[in-house]
């Protein structure tokens, strides 16, 4: 449970991935990888779409084709681009990153945003913002979904300060499931939308970009560059059309990360909130005083349960495909125990 990245390709994507005509994606020419991206443009309502090999990837390549060198991306300080992403868009685009508050929510205050624009923009000494950059849902928060409402704000703020807006939708079909919202009404606010198949989806590998035509083109071009261009790749492509196609089942996983978090509240010396859980990620504290983070998931770690710390002392535990409910209540069981002993 320390990540939804463990997922396992399911029969029907392993049967799909053995019959899937192929070609040469880097010509263009695979038709499983052009069934994929179409489905995953028509599915976000954008114009095109480019399968890459990773999210970060699919990230770095979105915001290369949007912020010119010297240019500035402001990102959340929690953000998994501005995190994990060890800092690609600086290395091999020159952007600069603009770190902006990160609110309990999962949103970039409009002020804040407002704060990384210069008074006076003619000035050359300042790096000009060219690229907002949104998580939806927002790991670090504990997979919380943005509002629809508070979308469609940065949107028109975008669009009064002449700027683009990139949507990190990682879980995108988890924040779709979990608001009962189409992904496409989501991804309507961005100029650019990733998500991966890889994660709850459970494809096995890759990530997908999405947006209008020209900028595909472009997504296209720094892919090839950043060693992304592949070939026979509707292997890939082939799952990923399955993980689309029942991405409904995201609903299970939320109503196991619930499971779980209303378990461990019951659990003396965790400290959890089951009606902060939205979708399939559980963030709690251990206040047992016996315990640090580190010696807690080892401890439980050696009795069945892999989990992890996900920033400032808090444990993060996933659900997905590979955990049913007998196995959360498996999971509290080892908590309870490892506790207790």
């Amino acid at each position: 449970m320390r990540s939804d990245t463990f997922t396992l390709p399911t029969p029907a994507m392993m049967k799909a991935m053995a019959d899937a005509p192929l070609g040469d994606d880097v010509y263009g020419e695979d038709p499983t990888v052009r069934a994929l991206e179409e489905l995953a443009a028509g599915t976000l309502g954008k114009q095109a779409a480019c399968l890459t090999p990773s999210g970060t990837m699919a990230n770095l390549a979105a915001i290369m084709a949007q912020a010119p060198r010297g240019a500035k991306a402001l990102v959340g300080t929690e953000s998994d681009i501005y995190i994990y992403e060890a800092g690609g868009a600086s290395v091999c685009g020159g952007v600069v990153y603009e770190p902006v508050p990160t609110q309990p929510d999962g949103r970039l205050l409009i002020s804040d945003l407002a704060k990384g624009f210069p008074d006076d923009t003619t000035d050359p000494q300042f790096a000009l913002p060219a690229l907002i950059c949104l998580e939806n849902t927002q790991n670090r928060c504990g997979g919380v979904i943005l509002p629809q409402e508070y979308l469609r704000d940065v949107r028109r703020f975008a669009d009064e300060r002449g700027v683009r807006v990139h949507l990190d939708g990682a879980r995108i079909f988890n924040a779709a499931v979990g608001s009962g919202v189409e992904a496409a009404e989501i991804a309507q606010y961005a100029d650019s939308v990733q998500f991966c198949l890889s994660k709850g989806l459970s494809a096995p590998i890759g990530s997908v970009v999405a947006g209008d035509e020209d900028f595909i083109t472009e997504v296209r071009r720094i892919r090839k560059m950043l060693g992304g261009g592949m070939r026979q790749a509707g292997l890939i492509a082939a799952a990923g059309i399955v993980a689309i196609e029942n991405a409904d089942r995201l609903a299970e996983d939320h109503a196991n990360a619930r499971r779980l978090a209303t378990g461990l509240a019951e659990i003396d010396g965790i400290e959890t909130d089951p009606g902060a859980v939205q979708t399939n990620i559980v963030m709690f504290r251990v206040t047992d005083p016996r315990f640090t983070w580190s010696t807690f998931v080892e401890a439980v770690r050696d009795a069945g349960l892999a989990v992890g710390e996900l920033g400032h002392g808090r444990v993060r535990a996933v659900t997905h495909a590979g955990v049913n409910a007998r196995d959360i209540d498996r999971a509290v069981d080892i908590v309870r125990q490892v506790l207790a002993a």
